[in-house]
């Protein structure tokens, strides 16, 4: 294993993917090894941001389930014994029948009404959580590929931005930690800087001041990245001076 190897590992081993042969030559090389230490120390502030970031609550789509699953549950014991059913009903017993079905189809109208908005809603989260799913395999695809590097910055407020590119996979993620939201109606929006012009990559989540966000598109032919605050649901191009301006790692 080459030197030159053992300096493409820091994403791997900041997310512990590397196999136990790896991780002890690794772990031998390291401390004499600035600038991978340092990298490894920025992975894995960065991976245990975006485990935060990952969290999802089910407990929506399985209130929806269980709804759904009663309206196939015998809600009535069994019949009365078979001779029993060869006695005709009187007047009132038949009044009472009708009543009793009318009711029993008004309810069952009300709670399929109700348990349709519940299955839309569940539908809708299980949508949410499969897009959450997906984002997140990417995020870490970026931060563990051999060739991912990172830069990392101080911001405004103290907060603290982290780049990692993988050329490869020609993706980036930005991570922020401390990051003050922004004003009411507005949102910070990520962009790339492709020799002086803006590209859009995406928007931050505006209530969250610790996050991992897959930046939008191919890193491409972009040599920086910013930040700006833009009105909600952003903008084609930067309206504000940049918050944040970083130069994407080689």
């Amino acid at each position: 294993m080459t030197t030159v190897d053992l300096h493409r590992m820091t994403g791997a081993y900041a997310v512990h993917a590397l196999s136990d042969e790896e991780t002890a030559a690794f772990e031998r090389h390291l401390p004499g090894c600035e600038s991978c230490a340092e990298e490894t120390a920025e992975l894995s502030a960065t991976a245990a941001r975006l485990g935060l970031a990952a969290t999802t609550a089910p407990p929506a789509a399985l209130r929806a389930q269980v709804l759904r699953r009663i309206t196939t549950v015998r809600q009535v014991p069994p019949g009365p014994p078979a001779q029993a059913l060869s006695a005709r009903p009187g007047p009132r017993t038949r009044a009472l029948s009708r009543w009793a079905l009318a009711a029993c189809l008004a309810a069952a109208t009300a709670l399929g009404g109700t348990t349709v908005w519940q299955y839309q809603r569940a539908e809708d989260a299980r949508g949410r959580a499969g897009q959450a799913a997906r984002t997140t395999d990417e995020i870490a695809a970026v931060l563990s590929a051999p060739d991912a590097r990172t830069r990392a910055a101080g911001l405004a407020g103290g907060a603290t931005g982290t780049v990692v590119v993988s050329r490869g996979l020609d993706r980036a993620v930005f991570a922020v930690s401390g990051m003050a939201r922004p004003p009411g109606g507005k949102v910070y929006q990520l962009w790339f800087d492709e020799q002086g012009t803006m590209r859009s990559a995406g928007l931050m989540d505006p209530g969250r001041s610790d996050q991992a966000v897959l930046m939008r598109g191919a890193v491409d032919g972009a040599s920086g990245m910013g930040v700006t605050v833009e009105p909600a649901g952003g903008s084609t191009h930067p309206t504000s001076a940049p918050v944040a301006l970083m130069s994407l790692p080689g």
